[in-house]
């Protein structure tokens, strides 16, 4: 369940743990996992207080374990309460997110039609980077209309490990090709 309190007034915790795809740092409310930031996450992308360091905190440690099992291959679809900060738009697309199948992929523009705005293929986009928590919100599972992997705020790397690990074939990631049209002729 998503929850959009104000954050006013909320307590964050948080903790950090070990996965195949970097140290994560998991952020919570006594209401929910809030947020998992990255070994090299740009700043601002998500606008989360990390608060205070609380290993104990029952929602981190639930987190942890959840994503150990996600890790290690004994779990497909995670069970936490969220309590993530974002505007209607953006919680609209988190939870689109959410129904995307393990092991599957779906491109900006199935997103944006499956939301009712077959236009805002960008504004998803944007959406889908702000995704304060994921891996549990599985912004990962999302590509290109090309098949190509697109930017991810764990790094294109991290994205196609997730991905192998459900079992997506591999992933390029999106780039510019140039072809010959003739000699001294290129075009993209």
């Amino acid at each position: 369940m998503v929850k959009a309190d104000s954050p006013t007034h909320k307590r964050y915790v948080h903790k950090t743990m070990s996965s195949p795809v970097g140290t994560l740092t998991l952020v919570a409310t006594d209401e929910g996992l809030a947020g998992i930031l990255w070994e090299n996450d740009w700043p601002n992308r998500t606008p989360l207080r990390v608060g205070a360091r609380d290993d104990g905190h029952p929602v981190l440690i639930e987190a942890e374990r959840q994503l150990k099992e996600y890790f290690s291959g004994r779990r497909r679809e995670f069970a936490l309460e969220l309590d993530v900060e974002g505007t209607p738009f953006q919680r609209t697309v988190w939870s689109a997110l959410r129904t995307i199948p393990f092991g599957e992929t779906r491109s900006y523009g199935d997103i944006a039609r499956q939301i009712g705005n077959p236009d805002a293929v960008r504004a998803v986009g944007a959406a889908n980077g702000r995704n304060p928590v994921s891996i549990v919100v599985p912004c990962h599972r999302v590509i290109g209309s090309n098949g190509k992997l697109t930017g991810f705020g764990g790094g294109l790397e991290a994205k196609a490990q997730l991905l192998a690990l459900e079992g997506v074939p591999h992933q390029e990631p999106a780039q510019l090709t140039l072809v010959s049209d003739g000699p001294g002729m290129l075009k993209a």
